[in-house]
């Protein structure tokens, strides 16, 4: 990639601010040893900014701008409904299950399941939970951002591997959840300002220096079936995005799965000083949610225009010959773009790039321990757990977690779009879970015995459909979440012949009133969210 001694500084500086920055709040105050309230979640004690921000850097990884990107690259602005349906989504979880989660004092996501159901069930979803944090999403991060080292600086995979598991591991192992939320709040600011770079640079390459404004029309103009958020049956992406299914399907599975019952998300809305804080970091972070298409999808865009343009490809010169994307190699759109940057910015995008790899990791591996911790170990190993050695075991488990990923990442070489990977795979267990969350927390005739069956019977259900031919990934999640509450429902009324639950939760009128600033802001993201899908039908 060429970087330049300036680059280098650039990214150094990054790597100092951030470790500096982790370690520097990790440090235990005068007279305190860190308990668990403190390593898990932050001490109760994030403001609302804080929690917004760190919200975004958690989500967004390399498989938001390597992966997302490729998405882009291979089919469109239509992946965005990840992203704008994600706002509203937000919103929902803000208000119908913070306030629950909340009001019981949560530590980790099945905890409610134990409070909610039983001890079984919580243990059956912690296992779940931590083998697809380690095999899916903590893997498929490593590989994606070490596929950009590779790309980029031509480090190899292993390395790439090694150096950003060691660089995440340097300041979350030892901090908790302070660390990551107060480091997130840098690496959000690097992120943003990093993707604005890289697009508004894609952009006016593509104009030929005239402009954003008129690059961006020359994206619709040269590649108009990129810019449609609907897909119909003709498109071979359709099976990714099944058209109008996407607004009414399987994808609120998805969303509401991933930013309601993901711990590695809500674990930082569980950390704030109050309901209120928690609720207005959820608006904040639901409206960066409307920006992160033109910051990870417009330059996948971008990239598919620009190697389909033997004019544009001539003006760029030797440099653009390296490591070209294209069909089967989506996901090199954005590693391909960053070696085009000037020196300097190359320092800033790939500061970016690396602040939205870290974070995530970081992230993952403090929920993986958090969960394996206080589910696992404190219920079945150590009932009488010391604070010590809780936030000890926590550490311990962060790190067996971290090389686990590290020996799995290597081995997903070769995957093009590497985005839909995770979200089909997530989407095998992801529907059935959803389905025992929703009505435990609002249909209180829920029985625990229903919800076991429903949540072991969601995974051959979801395989089954997967095997059907013709059947998209998206519609088969919806269909398995249906399947799944319909299996709930029947087994509940079986057991219980229509009564209440002895612990299903009182719904009061009360429990979901929020603030001014809360339900203004939520109906301006809305209007805004209905607004970029009627432009880009």
């Amino acid at each position: 990639m060429n970087f330049s001694t300036l680059d280098f500084i650039i990214f150094a500086a990054y790597c100092a601010v951030i470790l500096g920055v982790g370690l520097f709040v990790s440090r235990d105050k005068k007279g305190h040893e860190k308990n668990a309230e403190d390593y898990f979640l932050a001490g109760k004690s994030l403001p609302w900014w804080a929690i917004g921000a760190s919200l975004i850097a958690a989500n967004i990884s390399a498989e938001q701008f390597i992966g997302m990107s490729g998405s882009g690259f291979a089919l469109g602005l239509a992946i965005a409904s990840y992203e704008w349906m994600a706002a509203i989504t937000l919103l929902l979880v803000g208000k119908y299950f913070l306030p629950i989660f909340i009001k019981k004092g949560l530590y980790t996501i099945p905890e409610f399941v134990e409070k909610r159901f039983s001890t079984n069930l919580k243990t059956i979803l912690a296992v779940f939970w931590i083998a697809l944090y380690v095999f899916v999403n903590l893997s498929s991060v490593l590989y994606l951002g070490s596929l950009a080292l590779e790309t980029i600086m031509g480090i190899p995979m292993m390395y790439g591997v090694l150096g950003l598991g060691l660089f995440a591991a340097a300041y979350s192992l030892y901090g908790g959840l302070s660390a990551v939320a107060w480091t997130d709040v840098i690496q959000v600011v690097f992120l943003i300002l990093g993707g604005l770079v890289t697009t508004y640079l894609a952009l006016n390459v593509v104009s030929d220096g005239q402009g954003v404004i008129v690059g961006f029309n020359q994206l619709i103009a040269a590649a108009p079936d990129s810019f449609h958020m609907i897909l119909d049956e003709s498109n071979p992406e359709f099976k990714n995005l099944p058209g109008i299914w996407v607004l009414v399907g399987g994808l609120w599975v998805a969303n509401i799965y991933y930013w309601g019952f993901n711990q590695y998300i809500i674990q930082r809305t569980l950390a704030a000083k109050s309901l209120e804080e928690s609720q207005k970091g959820i608006v904040l972070a639901a409206g960066l949610k409307l920006i992160i298409p033109f910051i990870v999808v417009i330059p996948g865009i971008a990239a598919y225009v620009m190697v389909n343009d033997p004019a544009i490809m001539a003006r760029l010169g030797e440099a653009a010959q390296m490591n070209i994307p294209g069909a089967g190699a989506s996901d090199k759109a954005y590693p391909w773009l960053l070696q085009l940057l000037p020196t300097g910015l190359k320092g800033v995008a790939f500061a970016a790039l690396a602040a939205a790899v870290v974070s995530s990791l970081a992230s993952m591996l403090n929920s993986t321990s958090t969960i394996f911790t206080m589910d696992i170990y404190k219920q079945y190993i150590n009932k009488n757990a010391t604070d010590k050695q809780l936030v000890s075991t926590g550490r311990i488990a962060a790190g067996a977690a971290l090389v686990i990923a590290c020996i799995m990442a290597p081995l997903l070489g070769g995957i093009d779009q590497a985005f839909q990977f995770i979200q089909e795979y997530t989407g095998i267990v992801s529907p059935g879970i959803l389905a025992v969350f929703i009505l435990g927390l609002f249909w209180k005739k829920t029985t625990n015995k229903a919800a076991i069956w429903g949540a072991i019977l969601s995974v051959p259900l979801a395989i089954g459909l997967k095997m059907l031919p013709g059947i998209p990934f998206m519609n088969q999640m919806g269909l398995t979440a249906v399947g799944t509450m319909i299996i709930i429902a029947i087994i509940s009324h079986m057991e219980h012949g229509g009564a209440d639950d002895e612990k299903g939760i009182d719904l009061s009128g009360g429990l979901f009133k929020t603030s001014p600033v809360f339900n203004i802001s939520a109906f301006a993201i809305c209007i805004i969210t209905a607004v970029l899908y009627a432009i880009f039908w």
